[in-house]
């Protein structure tokens, strides 16, 4: 598509908003204001990309994120093209696999966790030995897991959950979690049974995947393990469809104790995780008590709260919309999530999450609550 006029007017998502951005010199101009140093200049270049016609953004950004001098303005646009087209963005995303720029790197796994692609798995199991970054490295190993039909990817991993600094180990288990990794439960129930920092991840893994024979295991546990490990058993046990009201109660209750009384941050953190895991499953009720609980709250409670809202919002966004068209306080429960984002910093993820949220808005029909609390996220998290 070729412009030949100055300005491009686009009616977009806010209501009757109307959204002006020249083209192209404005484009180009909004691309490399990606890397500014002022957080409203770059939030508003980004607004200003994804309110124009794809079939202009698309080849300026194709071009930004393989060939642009600074390398943070490759880094968004490459984001902002995955958000237009994941078509558009393969062919970058497949040669930033091997960028000596670490924040492409992070970008490309994490487009592979979500659109797993048998001709990069050797990409990604021959870097496994040289990512060692604590922000890049999360990324590869959930793009791994993705790929776990290939027995060799289901070798590696089991190995990876043995090997390694704590911190890389929990990453490991988290993934198997979320794949629902049947083959890792031994070495999940072994980890579980161990004490140490590992046990609560390797226990919300278990419940996650769902296989009944961790369920003695967690019981045993449930008995002797401490009270701050308690919170992921009963989430565990809870996914595994066992007595889950009560265990879900008990999580609610927790949260509500450990936000009302100082000195239990700990036990906040790790109710406050639990009962996002059950959220994601989709239990919104789980989703419900954390926004209830977070919206009056204040510092330090309400950060591992919003941290859980954020973190349901990024990887299922049906689940909070759910949440937010019941939920008492819209305004406080969206600066919640605003919060969460703010603190998981997770650029690739949000940009996915606005992408949903999008489609929500047009599929929705005019005036429909869905379409009401769509419109006011993107308002609130400025996409």
């Amino acid at each position: 598509m070729r412009l030949h006029a100055a300005v491009v007017v686009c009616s977009l998502l806010l209501g009757s908003t109307i959204v002006i951005a020249q083209a192209p010199t404005d484009l180009q101009t909004a691309i490399g204001s990606l890397g500014a140093l002022d957080y409203d200049v770059r939030t508003t270049a980004a607004r200003t990309v994804r309110r124009i016609p794809a079939a202009v953004a698309v080849p300026a950004l194709q071009q930004a994120a393989a060939r642009h001098a600074d390398g943070y303005v490759r880094y968004r646009a490459l984001i902002l093209l995955a958000g237009f087209s994941d078509a558009a963005a393969e062919p970058i995303m497949r040669l930033s696999l091997t960028d000596e720029n670490d924040r492409l790197r992070q970008v490309a796994y994490g487009f592979y966790q979500h659109r797993p692609e048998p001709a990069v798995q050797p990409l990604l199991l021959e870097a496994l030995d040289r990512e060692e970054s604590e922000f890049v490295r999360p990324a590869l190993v959930r793009a791994l897991a993705a790929h776990a039909g290939d027995p060799k990817v289901r070798e590696t991993l089991l190995v990876e959950v043995d090997r390694g600094v704590d911190f890389f180990r929990s990453v490991v288990i988290e993934a198997l979690g979320d794949i629902r990794a049947q083959f890792a439960v031994p070495s999940l129930i072994r980890i579980a049974r161990l004490e140490g920092p590992l046990q609560d991840d390797a226990a919300l893994a278990l419940g996650k995947i769902g296989d009944r024979r961790a369920l003695e295991p967690l019981a045993g546990l449930q008995r002797a393990a401490s009270r701050l490990l308690q919170p992921a058993i009963a989430a565990a046990i809870c996914l595994l469809d066992v007595n889950c009201s009560s265990h879900q109660r008990y999580l609610e209750d927790t949260l509500q104790f450990s936000v009302e009384t100082i000195g239990y941050q700990d036990l906040l953190r790790a109710a406050a995780s639990s009962l996002a895991a059950l959220a994601l499953r989709g239990n919104t009720t789980a989703l419900t008590t954390l926004i209830d609980h977070g919206v009056p709250s204040t510092e330090p409670a309400r950060a591992p709260i919003a941290l859980g809202i954020g973190s349901i919002a990024m990887r299922s966004p049906d689940v909070l919309l759910d949440a937010l068209m019941s939920t008492r306080d819209l305004d406080g429960a969206l600066l919640l999530v605003r919060d969460g984002f703010d603190m998981l910093d997770e650029d690739f993820e949000e940009e996915r999450f606005f992408v949903a949220i999008r489609r929500t808005f047009w599929e929705s029909p005019e005036g429909a609550p869905r379409r009401v609390v769509a419109e006011r996220l993107i308002q609130t998290l400025e996409f």
